[in-house]
């Protein structure tokens, strides 16, 4: 198996390069911008009202991680392009980074010249505080990196883990860096809104509303003064809305699936309307609720996985944006296909109705003329769940119930408030629903996010991921043997035993692939990433954004 996608070098020195960020002059009329303004950019998503503000980069449903926003203010130590993970890692906030061979140890060297948004200095005491706090503050370490000491050495900060991070070299590298000096006094950092962020990044935060929210740019940024002067996030109340703020220029970036994509947005401006559907190791998963029928019968989750259409799904719920899954390992391609073990190369997806209900009625189900009975005699139901605007997650649950109709099974189609349903995904509640992976840059995330017991939590309790409760001893194990060894027969064996655990006991139901989609126009603005140049995910929901607001141009 190739590793090409594996972070560049073991033990390597990733070091401090030249970080000069020109800004042409501004200019353009911006007719066609909400604002009128020709520095400015107006950024969209289509999660409806905003709520309360929480502006604390640690947690995930504040409203500062969710819009996005959060990144504009904070910054990570280095930038990974997971579009590319085969790429050298940026150095961001620190200028060097050096992973230790067996990728237990990282040490980081604090940039020089960076200071705070409230004029402080930036330094190694910030870095080393930050990571301090996953370590002894329960529950905000939500990724698992396992920190077991902090070493403080001048302008250089050492972190020791528990466990190899080879896997999660980006999840170490794109934590969001604090201050110490306001952090410090912080008495539960779970629970602090951080209303007056102060961060190392391009903006501050100048005013939030229900509906908005507006930052600024610092004239005293370490990288050099960005184009963009005011960045405005705006929350649509779905896609469709999203999409007609796009087409009528009223927004400028968006992280959303548009409808009709050429129709509605590109062909409105063929010369400056871009969309961009960058590739990485994601998928669009339905995770299924283990711990109550239909879901902990095995059977019925192998009879449903065959009659779920990917074909339908890309072409209909996803309009033809997105390649079709192909692979029963659930990997998209071709960005998971060095991955995928021998015995399972040519295998693919197939509709199967008729496979799908002998296979039930071999396990003692039954049929009340076009209903499907359990052995207990009890029709078979099921809830299946997305937040409502979501238009194209909504289409492809609606595709899946119509699926589970040809084997005679009634799913009922349910779009709570996305806070509602974010929720109940969390704490158990819920009977199916259609959720992402993470993306890295080796499979371990996507199957460790479906089934990895170290993500179990008990019903009522809230789960970062295997909101599905499935529990597996050996799923797990091999998890972190491919995660943890230092051998690479080892872990290629590791992942073969975890294709197949995924594959034959159907924990979740993979269904379609999940590239990063950026719409935006160079109206204003050139310099994105796209397919010419994809220096990192076109997602400013991403810890990388940073990057990104630097690279942009004022068009003259």
């Amino acid at each position: 198996m190739s590793f090409a996608r594996q972070l560049k070098g073991v033990a390597a020195i990733v070091a401090a390069t030249a970080m000069t960020f020109s800004v042409a002059a501004c200019g353009g009329s911006g007719s066609q911008s909400s604002t009128d303004d020709a520095t400015s950019i107006t950024i969209a998503k289509p999660d409806g009202a905003l709520g309360s503000e929480n502006d604390n980069p640690f947690i995930a449903d504040s409203s500062a991680v969710k819009m996005g926003y959060i990144n504009g203010v904070y910054e990570p130590l280095g930038v990974v392009d997971l579009v590319d993970p085969s790429r050298d890692v940026k150095p961001w906030l620190a200028s060097k980074i050096e992973w230790s061979e067996d990728y237990k140890s990282v040490t980081f060297t604090a940039r020089d010249g960076v200071t705070w948004s409230d004029g402080k200095k930036f330094s190694a005491d910030d870095i080393a505080y930050t990571f301090k706090m996953f370590m002894d503050v329960p529950g905000l370490d939500v990724q698992n990196l396992g920190i077991t000491g902090v070493q403080e050495d001048g302008s250089t900060v050492t972190l020791n883990f528990k466990e190899s991070m080879y896997t999660k070299q980006d999840k170490v590298l794109h934590k969001l860096i604090v201050p110490k000096h306001i952090w410090e006094g912080v008495k539960d950092p779970k629970t602090f809104k951080n209303e007056d962020m102060v961060g190392t990044g391009p903006y501050t935060k100048k005013q939030y509303t229900s509906e908005s929210v507006v930052l600024t740019a610092r004239k005293d940024y370490w990288g050099g003064e960005v184009a963009a002067k005011t960045l405005y996030f705006v929350s649509y109340n779905d896609n469709t809305a999203l999409a007609n703020a796009m087409a009528n220029g009223d927004a400028d970036w968006a992280q959303a699936f548009i409808p009709s994509v050429k129709k509605t947005f590109l062909d409105k401006d063929k010369e400056h309307n871009h969309f961009y559907a960058a590739d990485v190791l994601n998928v669009d998963v339905l995770f299924l609720n283990t711990t109550q029928k239909p879901f902990n019968d095995v059977t019925f989750r192998k009879a449903l996985n065959m009659v779920v259409d990917r074909e339908q799904h890309s072409k209909i719920a996803r309009e033809g944006a997105i390649p079709v899954l192909t692979s029963v390992t659930g990997l998209p391609s071709p960005s998971g296909d060095e991955f995928i073990a021998d015995a399972y190369k040519d295998k693919d997806y197939k509709v199967d109705v008729a496979g799908a209900k002998k296979l039930l009625t071999d396990a003692g189900y039954t049929y009340q003329g076009d209903t499907l009975m359990d052995p207990e005699g009890n029709a078979v139901t099921f809830q299946i769940s997305v937040p409502q605007g979501w238009t194209d997650y909504v289409t492809g649950i609606s595709l899946i119930a119509d699926s589970a109709s040809k084997i005679g099974v009634k799913a009922n189609v349910k779009t709570p408030d996305a806070d509602s349903w974010t929720e109940d995904l969390a704490n158990g509640k819920f009977g199916a629903a259609l959720h992402w992976t993470d993306t890295a840059a080796t499979p371990y995330d996507y199957y460790s996010d479906i089934m990895d017991g170290r993500w179990y939590k008990k019903i009522g309790e809230s789960a970062q991921y295997n909101f599905g409760r499935y529990q597996n001893d050996a799923a797990t194990a091999a998890l972190d043997t491919y995660a943890t060894t230092t051998d690479d027969a080892s872990r290629t064996a590791a992942l073969n035993e975890i294709e197949k655990i995924f594959v034959d006991d159907v924990p979740a139901i993979p269904v379609g692939t999940r590239p990063f989609f950026s719409a935006y126009n160079t109206r204003k603005f050139t310099g994105w990433p796209d397919e010419k140049d994809p220096y990192v995910v076109p997602d400013f929901t991403q810890p990388t954004a940073s990057y990104i607001y630097t690279q942009l141009k004022a068009v003259k």
